[in-house]
């Protein structure tokens, strides 16, 4: 059967993070996107400008609409700003109970603008999070689950993953892109234990929505059967190529997109 991953996400008008890094990713890796909006952003590489939330029961809808049809294996969530939205997205994975939930905490975009609103912190932390398979946050949006400064060791990111995943998840991924240093490395942790994943720093100002982009090749890889630390590890040699290759394309003005279909495309800069 043909291995079908659902977003549940913003919408980035300028292309290069939420829903539509989401979709650009299950396509690069093989696998079918189908999309929830829970969000319009007015967007570019500069800056977001504008929000519009879409309607609680909207939201609701179009789970209803995507899970009474489609055999979805694996579901990715990104953005949502508010409390009810994120109730909503609970109580469609209470009623579909889908074998594989990504959870990115998307909280501020590249460009330093809050995508989620202050009082909705708590409700992901005590109602979303609990329900996720694998939560994925990097270094500042682990520190703010947490109430916590930012980790800058690696012994204090396994504190603040462990601290995150007795919140209820499976596990967690922290992600080490923000962080300093000649590797980029990320710590994935469960009850089975933890493993590092790590490469090599790539400097470029291009690095739109690879949050996005990573959690949608981990929830790609486990629609299609990957165990959770393949899929992890596919994830992040995607988005590492993805990153590398991203100066090879020329989109805006401030801080493009990654290169999501660098191995597909050809006469592109490298």
């Amino acid at each position: 059967m043909t291995a079908i991953a659902l977003t549940i996400a913003g919408s980035d008008s300028g292309g290069g993070a939420g829903i539509q890094a989401d979709l650009k990713t299950f396509s690069a890796l093989g696998v079918y996107g189908a999309s929830v909006l829970t969000a319009l952003t007015a967007q570019n590489t500069l800056g977001v400008t504008a929000i519009h939330d879409v309607p609680p029961d909207f939201v609701t809808a179009q789970i209803d609409a995507v899970f009474s049809d489609l055999a979805v294996n694996a579901v990715k969530i990104g953005m949502l700003s508010q409390p009810a939205a994120i109730r909503a997205v609970a109580a469609g994975l209470d009623r579909w109970s889908p074998a594989h939930v990504v959870l990115d905490p998307v909280m501020v975009a590249a460009s330093g603008a809050n995508l989620l609103q202050p009082e909705a912190v708590a409700t992901l932390r005590e109602v979303l999070i609990p329900r996720a398979h694998l939560v994925t946050p990097n270094l500042p949006e682990a520190a703010r689950l947490l109430g916590d400064g930012v980790a800058t060791t690696e012994a204090a990111m396994m504190d603040q993953a462990r601290r995150i995943l007795a919140m209820g998840p499976r596990a967690v991924l922290i992600k080490g892109g923000h962080g300093h240093g000649a590797e980029s490395a990320d710590l994935l942790v469960s009850a089975a234990g933890h493993r590092w994943y790590r490469a090599a720093r790539h400097e470029t100002q291009n690095t739109h929505g690879t949050g996005c982009t990573l959690s949608s090749a981990i929830a790609a890889g486990l629609a299609r059967g990957l165990p959770l630390e393949s899929a992890v590890a596919e994830a992040k040699a995607y988005v590492t190529a993805a990153i590398r290759a991203a100066d090879g394309l020329k989109i805006g003005r401030g801080h493009g997109p990654v290169h999501h279909f660098h191995a597909l495309w050809t006469g592109a800069e490298t």
